[in-house]
């Protein structure tokens, strides 16, 4: 791809955080739910039965564990921002590095994201709308269409599990490079 310019480039934390915004929401009530839940747990040991222990105790494990996959799943999708503008960078807008990152919410907008610091976000979004995709389509289409997706090996690497991806440019130095 021929490039001329480089909109310009965010600080990385800004990038990760614009990344995983819809999944660090989840995280803070996560965490408030955990608080709340421990609260619920302390109080449920000085006075009540163990079916309410064992409630209160199913209900803080649910929301603390989910404290670490939303942190897992963030980080994934930041992998998968990094190699989508790498993707874009190199080759410009293509159907096919779009419809890689189509499966889910918090994929498409990893792509999304690395799409506007380049500046083909109107294409990317432009080729998801054609594709069908909804502003209200949150669960991932392989959750609808695959009920046991729980058990599948893809499903835990791909969404937890990502391993750590270099990005193959410096943005930063390239946006000075470029535009002066």
């Amino acid at each position: 791809m021929e490039v001329h310019s480089l909109p310009k480039q965010p600080n990385t934390l800004i990038s990760y955080l614009r990344v995983g915004r819809l999944l660090y929401y989840a995280l803070s009530l996560f965490i408030l739910e955990s608080w709340v839940y421990w609260l619920q747990l302390k109080s449920a040991f000085l006075q009540s039965n163990l079916w309410v222990q064992a409630f209160w105790l199913w209900c803080f494990m649910f929301s603390f564990v989910h404290i670490f996959l939303v942190l897992m799943d963030g980080w994934s999708r930041y992998q998968n921002y990094k190699r989508a503008k790498d993707q874009f960078f190199e080759y410009g807008f293509r159907k096919r590095i779009a419809a890689n990152y189509i499966t889910s919410k918090c994929q498409r907008e990893a792509a999304i994201v690395a799409a506007r610091e380049l500046g083909i976000e109107d294409k990317v979004m432009a080729y998801y709308k054609q594709c069908g995709v909804k502003w209200f389509h949150y669960v991932p289409y392989f959750m609808i269409k695959d009920p046991y997706f729980l058990f599948k090996k893809a499903f835990w690497s791909r969404t937890f599990l990502e391993g750590n991806y270099v990005s193959k440019f410096n943005y930063k130095a390239l946006q000075f490079k470029l535009n002066s």
